[in-house]
Parts: C-alpha cells; structure tokens; sequence
C-alpha cells in the first residue's frame, strides 16, 4: 500500500510540474554550442547582395534594358532570381528579429554586424517559433549551395527581391526552407552579440537600409490616434492582416509606417501618446511599395517624453456655407505648363530642395482639373524637399463669415506629406517663412495616400471667420527625392470667401 501511495505521489507531482507549464511560453534551449566546421567560403551579406545586383544588371543588358532607367530596373528586380545551388559559399550575419511576439512568421532577418550593419537580408524557413535556436544577436552561417538532407541532394538557396525586400529562398520562387531541412542551410555560431541599432532619419530611409535594424528618435504616434482616439498596434476592425499606425518625425514633419501583424501577441495594447525613440527592422509592406518599421515587441518602443510636438490646430467650428464676397479665387487656368506657379500674389517657395509648385495638365485616369497646382520630388535628388505655396494676404479685419475651399488629389503620396496652414505673424518675406507661426487648418480634408488616385478630393468649406488680421494660407509639401517614399500631390480649384 505504501508503494502504491509513492507511485501516486510521483505520478501527482509530476503532473502539477506539467500543469504549471504554459504551452505559450518558449525558451531558448541550453545547449552547449560549439562554432561549425564550414565546409565553404565565407562572404558578407553585402557581397551577397552585390552578386545579386550584378546579376539583375546582366540580365537587364541580355534584355536590351536601360540600366540607368530606375523604373525598368526596379520591374526587373521584382522578378529576376538568382540560382546559387553552384556556390560553395556561406553567408554570415547576427539575427534582428525574434518572432517571439508573434510579429514575425517563418522568417529570419539577418545583418552584416551587431552595430554599423551595412547590409542585411531575409531568410525564409517555414518552421515556428524560431527565436528558440535563433535569437536575437545570435551569430548564423547560411549556406547557400546544395545541400543534402539524409543523404538525399535538396539543391540550394536562390536570392531575389520579394516585396522590395531582399530575400534568400529555396527555389525560384524563394519557397520557404522545409523545417526538416533547415539545419542543412543554418548554422549557428556559439558568439552572441549585443545588436546596437543603427541611428537614422525617416528621411535616410533607402534600399541600402532595408533588412537593418535601426532606431528613429524624436518620434511621435499621429495625434488622430493616441490623442483624438485610443487606437491599438493591430487590433481594431479595419485591421485584416497588419496596423499600420503612422510615426511622425517631430523635427520634420516626415512621417513613416509602423506595421504590426494581426498575430503578435501585443496587438491589442493601445499605442503610446507620448514622443520618444522607437527600434526595429527596416522593411516594407506587403505590396512592397512602402517603407515600414517592424518591432519585435513593444519595449521596442521607449517614449518617455511627454511634450508631444502637434501643431496647434485652428478650429473655427463648422461653417454653414461660403458667402459670395471673393477675397481670393485661383483654378490655375492662366498658368504655363510645367513651369513655377507664380503671379497672382502667390509666394513659392523652396525651404529645402529644389522642386517648386508647377502647373500642370494631366488627362487619363488621374486626369487633371483642367490645369492644376502640381508637387512631387521623387528622383529629384534631393535628400529632403520642403516647398510652400502660400497665398497673397487676405483682409481678415474688414470681412466677417471668411471661408476657404479647395481640392486636392495624389498619385502614391506614401511618406510625403501634404499641410494646410495659417500665419497671421508672416510679413511677407521667404527669409521670415521658417521663424514665423503657421498653425494647422486642420478642419480642411486632404487627399489622403490610400484614396484612389484619380479621385479629386473636396476640402469641405473650412471656417476661418475666428481667425484676425492679415494671414496668409499656405500649401506645405514635406517630402525627399526617394521614389519609393514620396509621391505626388495637385491642388486646384481655390476659393476664399467671404459674407
């Protein structure tokens, strides 16, 4: 009997050791790890990606292609693959993601080194969770050339663009690396590394940056979410895969995507109403045309500071119709194509860059008013474009019921942005522009980058009888020479009124 009851208590306690274990909780296994005897050359992701390139740019000259044509070779990108069964090489980085959280799903990203990375890339491995064996700073081996599983020949990794991002696969169409196989491609060194994220700019943002870890400070959620709403990381209705939740840059106005899965486990926290720094990988969004910011958690999110930086905002209330007394009327008719909106008493003014407003007339399906007031500085050059379209000054002390109305359309306007503001402090001079108070007029609708491009947006009729003095209303236009960041914006049909 006695026996009988020690049996019952093992077999009790063993039982509570297993209950108390959460089937959610992973830990990383402790095995003693020793560095692979690599049976290949050593390269560096960047030499990786290097390959990648000169081989796109062969193809393109077999393919009669314009290799300084950046739109033809971005298209020759998103489908050209390179076959690396051949090379008895392997390639090494420390691992930047951890999809602990649930953020990331069968992939690894993997930079050239633990601080000042240069390069990085995405290894697809269809196996999860995978920060058991491949943590965060984890040094890791990928071969590249064939390799066997068994005894048994599986072929080797190919490389391509995938979603604009750089991408190692199992085939031509960078299939993921079975899990039974993925020990025969992946080897993990014993040295784990502190990654140090590299400091940047949303405006630094560049394909050379992709797959990195980086860290952007004097950031700031959008104020219509943490302030105006209480909006989650990824887990409100409209949110059907990913949240994209929008970061402002405090010091220009620049703002990025930050990209949540529907998965991570931290989806439905609300987002944080204060200004700080924020680190994460690089990457882009689903239809690769976008430039995104993936956290592994929310620590990676440090906003401590509560003095956000919003704009003050003017708020007249609504307006019950425009009167018929016009104090400023413009629709862009008399303007010249392709050249600086001037005349009229308009004020254009580069602050940074060198693209100015033009006129422009456009037919199709993104069909211009007639002619219109045109911005864009993708493939300018420019490392940053600032540029204003302010109007003459308008009489706010001898009329009463003063309205504004306009519209505005885009073509992809991703991280550019388009401002309507108001100073009553201005006097008129370009050089006084960047010292003097523009506040926001933010009752005006604008175009927004997920609204259809060829629809004309109406601003609605903007109240501006709480406003006084002599002010004038600007077009600010915020964005950089980047191609894949920046977009275009047209403005047309402007009407002041008053009673």
């Amino acid at each position: 009997m006695m026996k009988l009851f020690q049996k019952l208590s093992v077999v009790a306690i063993l039982f509570l050791i297993i209950s108390c274990v959460n089937d959610d909780e992973f830990s990383t296994p402790v095995l003693e790890i020793t560095d692979p005897d690599l049976d290949g050359e050593i390269i560096t992701i960047a030499q990786l990606a290097n390959l990648y390139e000169q081989a796109v740019l062969s193809e393109a000259d077999n393919l009669g292609i314009n290799p300084t044509s950046v739109t033809d070779i971005t298209a020759l990108r998103s489908t050209f693959r390179l076959d690396l069964s051949e090379t008895n090489r392997y390639v090494e980085g420390f691992v930047i993601s951890s999809d602990a959280s649930g953020n990331w799903f069968e992939e690894l990203i993997i930079q050239d080194a633990a601080s000042n990375p240069t390069a990085g890339v995405r290894v697809l491995i269809d196996e999860s969770p995978l920060f058991t064996y491949y943590e965060v700073g984890r040094k890791v081996f990928v071969k590249l050339g064939n390799a066997t599983l068994d005894n048994q020949a599986i072929g080797g990794l190919w490389i391509g663009d995938s979603n604009g991002v750089l991408t190692l696969g199992i085939t031509d169409n960078l299939d993921k690396i079975p899990a039974p196989a993925q020990f025969s491609f992946m080897q993990r060194s014993s040295i784990i590394e502190e990654i140090i994220p590299l400091e940047v700019t949303i405006e630094d943002f560049r394909n050379e940056l992709e797959n990195i870890f980086v860290k952007l400070t004097d950031v700031q959620f959008i104020k219509e979410d943490v302030i105006d709403g209480s909006v989650t990381y990824a887990g409100e209705p409209l949110d059907e895969f990913d949240g994209e939740r929008e970061l402002v840059h405090c010091a220009t106005g620049q703002s990025t995507i930050v990209s949540t899965s529907t998965f991570a486990n931290f989806k439905s926290i609300l987002l944080p109403d204060g200004r700080g720094s924020i680190s994460g990988v690089l990457t882009r969004n689903f239809f690769g045309d976008t430039y995104n910011l993936a956290i592994n958690d929310p620590e990676a999110v440090i906003f401590d500071g509560t003095d956000r930086c919003d704009p003050v905002e003017i708020d007249c209330g609504p307006a019950s119709g425009m009167g018929e007394n016009i104090l400023f009327e413009e629709f862009f008719e008399s303007q010249t194509n392709n050249n600086p909106i001037m005349g009229s008493g308009w004020t254009n003014y580069q602050e940074e860059g060198t693209q100015a407003w033009e006129a422009y007339t456009s037919t199709g399906q993104n069909a211009s008013l007639g002619r219109s007031a045109r911005i864009a500085s993708a493939f300018s050059g420019d490392a940053r474009t600032v540029s204003w379209l302010i109007t003459p000054p308008i009489d706010f002390i001898s009329n009463t019921g003063e309205t504004l109305r306009f519209r505005t359309s885009n073509s992809f306007a991703d991280g550019s942005r388009l401002t309507i503001l108001f100073s009553n402090d201005w006097d008129g001079d370009v050089t006084t522009i960047a010292a003097s108070t523009w506040d926001v007029l933010a009752a005006a609708d604008i175009v927004a980058d997920n609204d259809f491009f060829g629809n004309w947006i109406d601003s609605g009729i903007v109240d501006l009888s709480c406003v006084t003095g002599t002010g004038y209303v600007a077009f600010r236009y915020n964005g950089s020479g980047n191609a894949s960041f920046d977009g275009t914006y047209e403005l047309d049909e402007i009407q002041i009124k008053a009673n």
